[in-house]
C-alpha cells in the first residue's frame, strides 16, 4: 500500500510551499546555523529539572533557529538578542551530534558530554532511546518535534512545520537487556498497536515504529550511540474494500482492452463483409453482362440460318 506523500501548506499568494522547500533545503539551514553557533561559541544553559536549557543568541542566529525548528523562542531579553528554549533532545543533539554549542550549568559551571548524559539520563529514565530516534531522524534532515497530543513520541516533518503538515507519528520501541524492563512496556499487544494506528490515521499521518536495540552494549554512556540500531518500520492499516477495488483496477483495464479487441474485431469484420458484398456484386454484373452476350450470339446465329 502506497504512503501517502507531503501535505504542503498554502502561502500568501495561494501556491504550496514546496517549491520554497526545495530551494532551500533543510540540510543547508542545519549547516548553517551549526557554522555560525561554532563561529560564536554559543552557550546553552540548563534550566529547571526537566533537562531543558536556554541558549541565548543574537538576530541572525534567532532566524536561523527558527528556520531550522530548533526549539522555542521565549520573551525577548534584550533589543539585540534572544532567548531559545530547548529540549533535552535537541540540547545533546546540537552538543554531541552538530558539536556546535557548549553547556553550563546555573552557576556557570561547564558541564562536558560525558557528565550531560549522565544528567539527562538521570532525570528521564528513557532518554538513550528517544535520543538515539531523535538523531536517527534529525540526521536525516527530518524536523522532529514531540509528539504527544497525537498519542507519539515524536512527529516528523519534511520541512518546517509552518511549510508542511507533519507525515509520521513515531513510536520509540527499545530492544534489548540494556533498556530493563521498558522494553516491556511499549507496543507489546494488539490493542496497544491499533489504538496507535487509529490515532495517527485520524490525523492524517503514518505510523512509524522505531525500534532501537542496544545490539549487546551498554548505555551508560554516549559512547553505545554508535552501536545502537535503529529499524524502520511504518505500519498501515489494511482497508479490505480498497484493496479489493486495487485488485479490480487492473481486471477492469484488461476487460476494457478486451472490450476494445473486440469492437475491433468486429469492425475488421464487417469491413471485410462489405468488401466482399461489393465484389460479389461487381461479379454478379459481369456474370449478366456476360449471359447477355452470349445468348444475343447465339439469336444472330439462329436468325442467319
Amino acid at each position: 500500500m502506497d504512503l501517502p506523500g507531503p501535505r504542503w501548506k498554502k502561502g500568501k499568494d495561494g501556491k504550496d510551499s514546496a517549491a520554497y522547500a526545495a530551494a532551500y533545503p533543510m540540510s543547508g539551514i542545519v549547516a548553517e546555523l551549526q557554522a555560525s553557533l561554532r563561529d560564536s561559541q554559543a552557550v546553552a544553559i540548563l534550566s529547571g529539572e526537566g533537562g531543558d536549557a536556554v541558549l541565548p543568541v543574537g538576530t541572525d542566529q534567532a532566524k536561523l533557529l527558527n528556520k531550522a525548528s530548533f526549539g522555542r523562542a521565549l520573551e525577548n531579553a534584550g533589543e539585540e538578542g534572544q532567548w531559545f528554549q530547548l529540549g533535552p533532545e535537541e540540547v545533546f543533539f546540537l552538543c554531541h551530534a552538530l558539536k556546535c554549542i557548549a553547556v553550563e550549568s546555573g552557576n556557570k559551571r561547564h558541564i562536558g558530554e560525558g557528565e550531560l548524559w549522565d544528567l539527562l539520563t538521570s532525570i528521564s529514565e528513557p532518554f538513550p532511546e528517544m535520543y538515539k530516534a531523535y538523531e536517527h531522524l534529525r540526521l536525516k534532515n527530518w524536523v522532529v518535534k514531540s509528539g504527544l497530543q497525537y498519542g507519539a513520541d515524536f512527529v516528523a516533518y519534511r520541512h518546517h512545520p509552518a511549510l508542511v503538515h507533519s507525515e509520521f507519528a513515531v513510536i520509540v520501541v527499545p530492544e534489548g537487556k540494556a533498556f530493563g524492563a521498558r522494553c516491556a512496556r511499549r507496543v507489546q499487544v494488539w490493542s496497544d498497536l491499533l489504538c496507535a494506528l487509529r490515532a495517527s490515521g485520524s490525523v492524517a499521518k503514518t505510523l512509524l515504529v522505531l525500534t532501537i536495540s542496544s545490539n549487546g552494549c551498554e548505555v551508560a554512556s554516549s559512547d553505545c550511540l554508535e552501536q545502537l540500531i535503529v529499524h524502520e518500520r511504518t505500519i498501515t492499516r489494511w482497508m479490505p474494500q480498497q484493496c479489493r477495488e486495487q485488485q479490480d483496477k487492473p481486471r477492469r483495464e484488461e476487460a476494457s482492452r478486451g472490450v476494445q479487441r473486440q469492437r475491433t474485431c468486429r469492425q475488421d469484420a464487417s469491413r471485410e463483409e462489405k468488401g466482399d458484398t461489393r465484389e460479389g456484386v461487381a461479379l454478379s454484373y459481369w456474370g449478366v453482362i456476360l449471359s447477355f452476350t452470349v445468348l444475343s450470339s447465339i439469336l444472330v446465329y439462329k436468325l442467319k440460318f
